[in-house]
């Protein structure tokens, strides 16, 4: 069924939807599915799409429509869908997205903190009209990868979980829970190819590293900054590059948390950074193995930190045998 929205809202939200876009009910009771439905590109499996399965650069289901490593995901959320006329349960209380708080969960994803705001600016709760959709929004799935001396790389899944309750009625609150799966691959052409991904060697520890396993809930992002560190966009090469650290042994032994003579050369057993990602430290004293309370960093990865730091940590362009 094509994502054809009720009302003045649901019109124009349908004009301005890709024409791809479906209602699904996202699973649970066929009684109470109707509760919470989620336009999406839904595409798999083909006889009847429940998930959004992707190709960067794919502009069917890819919002931004380039190959750069990232699948851009397009998503509504629909109260009260006349998807099943067998189901008639109307009157949405509220909504709950999983792990949209930035609480230290491990779990935590800011996209989907970002539908949960979007959940509570577009809906008046209680929701009580037919078929009345949040704003369009993204959920951003990257792919796995380039990794490794060949740049291999494959598909990477997400999982989004609602809970939605109903307004009180003769059955009293019922509840609809839904879950979405999303998926990115690889684009065929150059979708591994780290110079069509990224921008430049800092460019890709950026994106690759430090926002997918350091600046994340309750480590280095900007709630809780970790050892007074942020490693988000835009903060984390100021933050690293020459700075002291702020663990008191490093500080003392006269590491940096990146030792460079800018775009010359880097001292890695001087890098705090490097000794942290290796979990090579004199004693406890020094902190913990990083990414923390998760596995070692890939070695392919690693070795790109290293080299950009012996090569004196240029913020741009791309050092030799990064790509």
């Amino acid at each position: 069924m094509k994502g054809l929205l009720g009302g003045c809202l649901a019109l124009a939200l349908a004009l301005a939807a890709p024409a791809s876009a479906l209602v699904i009910g996202g699973g649970g009771s066929p009684s109470t599915d109707c509760l919470l439905a989620l336009s999406v590109d839904a595409n798999y499996p083909l006889g009847g799409p429940k998930q959004v399965r992707c190709v960067d650069g794919d502009a069917s289901c890819d919002d931004d429509g380039a190959v750069n490593g990232v699948c851009s995901l397009r998503i509504a959320l629909c109260a009260n869908s006349t998807l099943d006329p067998s189901c008639t349960l109307s009157g949405l209380g509220s909504v709950i997205v999983a792990h949209a708080q930035d609480n230290g969960d491990p779990q935590f994803d800011p996209d989907f903190q970002s539908l949960q705001n979007r959940a509570n600016a577009d809906f008046t709760f209680p929701v009580t009209s037919p078929d009345t959709c949040t704003t369009i929004g993204i959920i951003r799935v990257p792919i796995k990868g380039p990794l490794g001396s060949n740049n291999s790389c494959g598909r990477r899944k997400k999982k989004l979980q609602l809970r939605a309750l109903s307004t009180g009625g003769p059955n009293g609150i019922r509840e609809d829970k839904d879950t979405l799966k999303l998926s990115c691959d690889p684009a065929p052409a150059n979708g591994c190819d780290p110079q069509a991904l990224f921008g430049g060697t800092f460019d890709r520890i950026q994106r690759q590293v430090f926002n997918q396993s350091c600046a994340v809930s309750g480590c280095h992002d900007s709630q809780a900054q970790s050892g007074n560190l942020l490693l988000e966009s835009g903060a984390a090469y100021g933050n690293l590059v020459n700075q002291t650290p702020s663990n008191p042994s490093a500080l003392t032994a006269g590491w940096r948390r990146v030792d460079v003579v800018p775009g010359v050369s880097g001292n890695l057993d001087a890098s705090y950074l490097v000794r942290k990602l290796a979990g090579d430290l004199p004693d406890a004293t020094y902190g913990a193995r990083m990414p923390f309370n998760r596995g070692k960093l890939n070695g392919s990865l690693r070795d790109l930190i290293a080299r950009w730091i012996q090569a004196g940590a240029p913020p741009t362009g791309w050092v030799p045998g990064t790509f």
